[in-house]
């Protein structure tokens, strides 16, 4: 996306930086970047001012894992291009071919103050594919990415060995899940190896961008013991991990904690409606924290709605999870996950001008994003008479 010109400044505003001590004060945007900020800041001459008037101004969130624009609002089957189950490994097929820009889960996103997402692959195959971290504002994707391919999906556990054990094929259990992935690093490295340039394979290319890491590995897992296959993995070939869910991480905790392990932790209103997820529970985001894990909270959006992402935040600080954390897991911690913390996630000088106004503590579930900036541009407004939320248009 585009940077907005000209100057800006937002007073009177209660600011939250995410990184550093909140203040009653001004944010000064200069073309789309953030270029001032503190108690005491002056207005530029020629600036436009927004009177913030005492509310809360908090860097956008980010959700670090979702489908959305893959697996479109009120679209069913024809909407659903999340899943490519011909092949085990499709390691090879790209989120960014999928997601349409006029879903209106994004105006979604925008009402919930997320203005960076990672669209992931689902979770159908061992190796399901590259994702992609964009902004939720746009018409053009190319002007929406922030990052491409910003990981690699991976899935281990119930879905790979319900998808193809169905079909009679390998996986059909945990065991052949494992067996795939480790072929595919194999004939991977092996790829690498050869000095023929014109010999090019899609799936193997992408594999060797994580076994280069330039991209993580997300892997999907719920169960401790697929999170310990994960690391396993992980170790004899030598990548770079992010686990996506981990229901059960906090089994492992002090284990991912020594590692340096960042564990994507949702979604979590969902039900127990598989034997994965009988340990669900808001409880372990705080679990998770405590034993010195860093976190980042996702929907998984459609599966949880994405403008809910700070809702479950909420809920976990009910249940055991420091405030400071919970702000950090839709903030900073995903942000540097995608590799985007030198960009976004916190309000800081030089940093892209993302953010939200919101009519008090974006914690308190009473509270909503009022104004939403990308880049320095307002690409969303709330009518607190009207009720009525204004997405800018996309065209």
């Amino acid at each position: 996306m585009s940077y907005s010109s000209g100057t800006t400044a937002i007073t009177n505003a209660h600011v939250v930086p995410i990184d550093g001590d909140p203040f009653d004060g001004t944010v000064v945007v200069e073309d789309g970047r953030i270029t001032a900020l503190g108690a005491s800041v002056s207005v530029p001459d020629g600036a436009t001012v927004v009177d913030a008037a005492g509310k809360w101004l908090l860097p956008g969130f980010v959700d670090a894992h979702v489908h959305l624009g893959t697996h479109e609002e009120g679209e069913g089957p024809a909407g659903d291009d999340t899943n490519e189950m011909t092949n085990p490994n499709t390691a090879g097929v790209r989120a960014i071919d999928a997601i349409n820009p006029f879903d209106p889960g994004f105006d979604d996103a925008l009402a919930g103050g997320v203005t960076t997402v990672n669209v992931n692959p689902g979770s159908g195959n061992p190796i399901g594919g590259l994702a992609v971290a964009l902004h939720t504002h746009g018409r053009y994707l190319e002007e929406m990415v922030l990052r491409s391919p910003s990981g690699l999906k991976s899935a281990l556990g119930e879905n790979p060995k319900r998808v193809y054990g169905g079909k009679d094929k390998t996986p059909s259990t945990r065991l052949g899940t494992a067996l795939v992935i480790r072929e595919a690093f194999m004939k991977a490295q092996n790829y690498m190896g050869k000095a023929d340039e014109n010999a090019r394979d899609p799936h193997l290319e992408a594999l060797a961008m994580v076994l280069r890491r330039e991209i993580p590995w997300r892997q999907h897992a719920h169960r401790a013991d697929d999170i310990a296959t994960a690391i396993r993995i992980a170790d004899e070939f030598g990548y770079d991990l992010v686990l996506d869910h981990g229901t059960e991480a906090h089994l492992l905790g002090d284990v991912l904690a020594e590692r340096g392990t960042p564990v994507l932790i949702g979604p979590l209103f969902t039900t127990k409606s598989k034997v994965e997820l009988r340990g669900r529970s808001i409880a372990n985001p705080g679990k998770l924290a405590k034993a010195g894990v860093e976190i980042s909270i996702i929907t998984d959006h459609p599966v949880i709605p994405i403008n809910f992402l700070v809702h479950q935040a909420t809920l976990a600080i009910k249940e055991g999870l420091d405030r400071e954390t919970a702000l950090r897991s839709i903030t900073i911690n995903p942000a540097k996950v995608l590799g985007l913390a030198d960009r976004l996630g916190s309000l800081a000088v030089g940093k892209d001008a993302d953010l939200v106004l919101w009519s008090g503590d974006p914690l308190d579930v009473m509270q909503r994003a009022l104004q939403v900036w990308i880049g320095g541009t307002e690409v969303y407004s709330y009518d607190t008479d009207a009720r009525t939320g204004t997405v800018a248009p996309r065209v």
